[in-house]
């Protein structure tokens, strides 16, 4: 079976979407003050852990040791709000990426299941 790594074209197609999704993120007033003022590292973070994630090189672990997505995220105040704004902001861009019907639902799915685990306030 192929990977959605393998079948969106691997490594750019990550970057590309991330780019997409961060400049978004660098106008909103609800997610941006979580973010550091250069957004370079949390931008390649996240390229990497969805490349690893979805079947492509495991440089993120090599590079940055086991995800640990809640314990990397506890520090931040993440509630509805901000995790609304994030889901919003991810879904334009899978949207903008022209994907297969198929391919955009289960990265959909994944981003929903993900940014609702990570809801540590009310």
């Amino acid at each position: 079976m192929t990977s959605l790594y393998d079948r969106v074209g691997g490594d750019q197609f990550f970057y590309d979407l991330i780019d997409r999704f961060y400049l978004a993120v660098s106008g909103d007033p609800v997610l941006r003050p979580l973010y550091p003022d250069d957004l370079t590292e949390p931008k390649k973070h996240l390229a990497l852990f969805l490349i690893q994630y979805w079947g492509g090189p495991g440089t993120y672990s090599e590079t940055r040791g086991h995800p640990r997505l809640r314990m990397r995220h506890a520090p931040f105040v993440i509630g509805p709000l901000e995790r609304d704004a994030w889901l919003r902001h991810m879904a334009a861009a899978v949207a903008a990426a022209g994907l297969a019907a198929d391919d955009e639902s289960e990265l959909l799915a994944y981003f929903e299941m993900a940014a609702s685990s990570l809801v540590n306030a009310r």
